[in-house]
């Protein structure tokens, strides 16, 4: 998260030409080596996930069941990637395994972050069968959460006095659901993805391209009420809900070639990087109405994750992928820089500062955050293939 298919399909020679790389990508992983050497030897416990730093500044880590824990065997995956290096094949290997029970876990919908991330990447890398077994089993328990009358994954189990809550994020489980659908040979993990993708198209989009994070619908599909639990307000832009959709939509193209999926995804994109609220480094505050700005928390994991979705959609998009390209290029730049990578024996070891998980929760803020470091090593690899080109 491509993080198969994508990451094989960036090695098409993209339509557009770019310019001389700006980042130098083996300094960054050699950096990423060196936060996640430490990490591996201050975690030894398989049951204790990294996940962020507490308001003490002590490391906060997570059980397997929680939404993040397949992206530290994600990250490892992708350090192996670059290096080639046995020994971090074998750390993501057993940070993989460490999550495998969750393939049985009917009462999430974040299987995909949970289980692709890491088997996945692993799949993709090594071809292990056990892992394809663990994807497949996982894939039929995300299933099981979509109710045909409402058209839709069932995100939570409830939000508040609303009993079918779906949030935007709920878009990055659908590729999982895709691979499993070409594996398998099974169509009905495809038909539902489409039919997801379609009522959230339909739903979840405000006229100026902006997400809902949360759509709550009745027992027939109909909409109850379109809210936030991250974000700052109901009707305002959550930067990560926005970076979420951006990508949910560009796997979406990937997946179907159907045009009004990249249409969509244009259409995100345009709305983050024209939007006033945005910085100059284009790394975006927590929320892009958020009240105080520019008196706010920026939010590095939406960085990455908008600049790795940006770099793939740069491939599909004709002259805008310059655009797409040059913008995800400023963002890895300034995630890259000082403001925000952190030294090697900070951070608790995660690689990049200055992430929000949720500020109304008063949770996760201005803090570390592992799936940050996970879309920025992605993006890094991508980057890397496209800027050769």
């Amino acid at each position: 998260m491509k993080r198969f298919a994508a990451l094989t399909a960036l090695l098409i020679t993209p339509l557009i030409a770019f310019t001389q790389p700006k980042i130098d990508v083996k300094k960054q992983f050699s950096i990423a080596q060196q936060h996640y050497t430490r990490m591996l030897q201050t975690h030894t416990d398989l049951t204790r996930f990294p996940q962020s730093t507490n308001p003490d500044g002590s490391p906060r880590d997570m059980k397997s069941d929680w939404w993040c824990s397949g992206f530290f065997g994600g990250s490892l995956w992708y350090i192996y990637e670059y290096t080639n290096d046995p020994k971090w094949k074998d750390a993501a290997h057993t940070w993989t395994m460490a999550v495998e029970k969750e393939k049985y876990n009917t009462r999430t919908h974040d299987l995909g972050f949970m289980l692709y991330c890491p088997f996945g990447n692993g799949y993709r890398l090594t071809k292990n069968p056990q892992y394809k077994e663990v994807m497949l089993t996982g894939a039929k328990s995300l299933a099981t959460r979509f109710n045909p009358k409402v058209g839709l994954i069932k995100s939570w189990e409830k939000l508040g006095k609303y009993q079918y809550p779906v949030i935007v994020d709920n878009m990055m489980n659908l590729e999982f659901l895709f691979w499993a659908a070409r594996e398998s040979g099974d169509k009905t993990f495809y038909n539902l993805s489409v039919t997801h993708a379609d009522n959230t198209l339909k739903n979840h989009f405000r006229p100026d391209n902006s997400s809902y994070h949360v759509v709550c619908y009745g027992p027939n599909g109909e909409v109850e009420a379109k809210v936030t639990h991250q974000g700052y307000s109901d009707e305002s832009a959550w930067a990560r809900g926005q970076a979420w959709a951006l990508y949910g939509y560009t796997d979406m193209y990937r997946e179907t070639k159907d045009k009004k999926y990249l249409a969509q995804a244009e259409k995100i994109a345009d709305f983050i990087l024209n939007h006033p609220n945005l910085p100059a480094d284009k790394i975006p505050y927590w929320d892009f109405n958020a009240p105080n700005i520019p008196n706010e928390e920026r939010d590095a994991s939406a960085g990455a994750i908008t600049a790795s979705a940006l770099l793939e959609l740069s491939t599909y998009t004709g002259k805008k992928g310059k655009v797409y390209f040059d913008a995800a290029e400023q963002m890895l730049q300034s995630l890259s820089g000082d403001a925000y990578l952190a030294k090697p024996g900070e951070n608790n070891n995660f690689i990049l500062k200055h992430s929000v998980g949720a500020k109304p929760l008063k949770s996760e803020i201005d803090t570390p955050l592992v799936y940050a470091d996970y879309y920025y090593l992605e993006a890094l690899l991508r980057y890397q293939k496209l800027a050769k080109r």
